[in-house]
């Protein structure tokens, strides 16, 4: 006897669907909840270990440490000059990343929203900075830095992260910009408002999230960058803090526990940052799926 085509065996059930999507579901949850715990693993192992002696590191990596111990954040500031460092690496990161976002956003500006001849090609121009690294340049640069006078100073690094930062500055900013509507514009003209004010008063606030991105893409590499300022910087008053750090690093031993507390303070900074801005920074991620 033939089943009807109406039949539930027939047809297809969609209990047996939704239980595969929430199996899908399921998986992808188990796998971000694994790179999760993946990527904070060596940050609460770092913030454990600021509060342990270096023998506590090596016979108990895993326990949990004596919160009350304060003693390697009271060895940094003792015996470094903590408060220079960080002082040190605030200004060469904060203004790298001024010159980035100012200038990349001038020249993404440019690129995206006028057409022009060799706009191809200027665009071609900054990408091929994403492809040839800086280090490649660095004894160049030495001789450039030491004839100009700046060696040995933070705008030597100031002016170098800059050159770094802008080719993905100002590729992250061509294509979110190159998604704004046009009308925008137009109807700014319209209304009698320059170009300056078009660019800095109505497009550049609508950047918003791609700013944040940028912003946040090149401030981690410049923050925790060692090898630039070990080349260029040579007095104590004027090194970041990933080279101030080097001094609990001996040829024979090292503090690790004092280490690991300048690392955990050294840490702190980019992920209050990241907090606060994560906001803007999810929004531009996804900005082109929603759209």
């Amino acid at each position: 006897m033939t089943e009807l085509a109406g039949s539930p065996t027939a047809a297809s059930n969609p209990w047996h669907h939704l239980g595969a999507i929430n199996r899908n579901k399921m998986l992808v949850q188990i796998l971000l909840i694994g790179n999760t715990v993946l990527m904070l693993y060596p940050i609460l192992i770092m913030f454990f270990s600021a509060f342990k002696t270096t023998s506590d590191i090596f016979t108990s990596p895993f326990a949990l440490p004596n919160f009350t111990n304060l003693a390697n954040f009271a060895r940094i500031i003792r015996e470094t000059n903590f408060i220079t460092y960080f002082t040190n690496s605030i200004l060469v990161t904060t203004g790298a990343l001024a010159c980035i976002l100012i200038f990349g956003s001038m020249a993404a500006y440019a690129i995206a929203r006028y057409k022009f001849r060799g706009s191809t090609f200027l665009f071609l121009f900054f990408l091929s900075g994403l492809m040839v690294p800086l280090k490649l340049a660095i004894i160049p640069l030495f001789i450039q830095f030491r004839e100009l006078g700046i060696l040995d100073t933070r705008l030597s690094l100031i002016l170098l992260y800059t050159a770094m930062g802008l080719p993905s500055t100002v590729f992250i900013l061509t294509g979110f910009l190159r998604t704004l509507p046009g009308e925008l514009e137009d109807a700014a003209r319209i209304d009698g408002a320059s170009e300056p004010k078009i660019m800095l008063l109505i497009m550049m606030p609508l950047t918003k999230p791609a700013l944040v991105i940028a912003g946040i893409h090149n401030a981690v590499p410049i923050w925790n960058d060692f090898f630039f300022p070990l080349v260029f910087i040579h007095t104590d008053a004027n090194k970041t803090l990933p080279q101030g750090l080097t001094a609990f690093m001996g040829e024979f031993s090292t503090d690790w526990g004092a280490l690991f507390a300048g690392l955990s303070l050294s840490a702190l900074p980019i992920i209050f940052v990241y907090i606060v801005l994560s906001r803007h920074f999810i929004a531009g991620m996804t900005y082109g799926s929603v759209k």
